[in-house]
């Protein structure tokens, strides 16, 4: 399960582009605390703080300990607006995460026992349909990952949803079977059966314009026996 990391943060004051833009000037990203029983709350972040756990490609799932002036507040990153230019965070929402809370997030996918699926061996290639899931999760059960096993599988086989073993209280939106992965045939075994069928049909069209000729020559034929 994903640890809970500390985010520092302080009240601010003040909204629109003017001090938010004093806000960054100070080395600070403006942002907005909403949801549970309390009201929306206008906060500041350390803008080196908040890129470093940006930087690690999974802070829109990851639960914070939000230290707000002393006050601590478990929240969740949802939203997080980048600079087109600087590619730098220039604001970032937080929601409240009570007890027994449960959110909606998407979880990345990863696979293991490449080196045991018979079907990889053979030169198979892992088609992956879906690298992300999205899970109905208990805030307090947030998987960093959910992982799938490969092992056994065949070319053609597929690995569904419910080959995953989800934590206990975790389930995905989607209420059916649905698939996250399967072992394809590599490209050129797929050609080489598409080749074939395609010489298998011209074969098989030769004797068939053959017969569709035959017809015709006969009447010729007997006229001549006529004259």
């Amino acid at each position: 399960m994903r640890q809970m990391q500390e985010l520092r943060a302080e009240a601010r004051t003040g909204t629109g582009k003017g001090p938010s833009y004093r806000v960054r000037q100070r080395g600070l990203v403006p942002g907005v605390v909403y949801g549970g029983d309390g009201t929306p709350e206008n906060v500041a972040v350390n803008a080196r703080e908040l890129e470093r756990h940006v930087e690690t490609g999974t802070f829109l799932t990851t639960l914070f300990a939000l230290d707000v002036d002393g006050k601590k507040t478990r929240v969740i990153p949802r939203q997080l607006q980048l600079d087109p230019v600087s590619d730098r965070p220039v604001h970032v929402d937080f929601m409240r995460l009570p007890e027994g809370a449960t959110i909606t997030l998407k979880i990345p996918v990863r696979f293991k026992g490449q080196l045991e699926s018979p079907g990889l061996k053979r030169g198979g290639v892992l088609n992956i349909v879906r690298h992300e899931v999205e899970l109905i999760c208990p805030a307090d059960i947030i998987p960093e990952f959910i992982e799938g096993d490969l092992a056994g599988m065949e070319v053609h086989d597929s690995l569904h949803i419910s080959h995953f073993k989800l934590p206990e209280g975790v389930r995905p939106t989607v209420d059916r079977d649905f698939t996250i992965a399967s072992i394809v045939a590599p490209t050129s075994v797929i050609e080489e059966q598409r080749a074939a069928a395609a010489a298998a049909a011209a074969t098989g069209s030769a004797p068939a314009a053959e017969e569709a000729a035959a017809p015709a020559a006969a009447p010729a034929a007997k006229a001549a026996e006529k004259k």
